[in-house]
């Protein structure tokens, strides 16, 4: 559903339709050593996340999904595998947001930096309690992908 709101033009007066679109985000999952990197956020809304953010004008989403990882992270990564697109309209509090996520492989020791203000890594039966914007959901997805491909080996 397209939502439209009209604006009048300052200058000449004319009604200008304004259209409000989703906004592109990415998120990737880090996993390092059998564990996944979180963050906590610094800015609402509150709670443990993937890292990500949204894609630059310019930006492709793998080039957004790497610059996140490293801004909130401090890790360089390769990514290795398209995990989906998540795009209800509820996933992002704030706004509609429509983001694609990827899954990726780090090494280091990852720091919370940027948006993040405290960083951990995390395996399925220990992750935190409260997970921000639709995280639940895609590490739900996340883990049950892992199940099938690495019963499949």
């Amino acid at each position: 559903m397209t939502t439209k709101k009209s604006l009048i033009c300052p200058v000449c007066g004319h009604t200008i339709q304004r259209y409000k679109n989703p906004i592109p985000t990415v998120d990737i999952i880090i996993e390092i050593d059998n564990a996944i990197v979180l963050i906590e956020r610094k800015n609402p809304p509150p709670g443990w996340a993937i890292p990500g953010g949204f894609i630059d004008y310019g930006e492709s989403a793998e080039q957004a999904a790497i610059r996140e990882a490293k801004e909130e992270t401090c890790l360089d990564v390769v990514i290795v595998h398209l995990l989906g697109v998540y795009s209800e309209p509820d996933r992002d509090p704030r706004f509609h947001t429509i983001s694609t996520v990827f899954m990726a492989h780090g090494e280091g020791t990852p720091q919370a930096a940027d948006d993040a203000q405290r960083i951990g890594l995390f395996r399925n039966e220990t992750l935190p309690a409260t997970l921000a914007f639709d995280h639940a959901r895609i590490l739900h997805d996340y883990y049950a992908w892992k199940a099938r491909t690495e019963g499949s080996e």
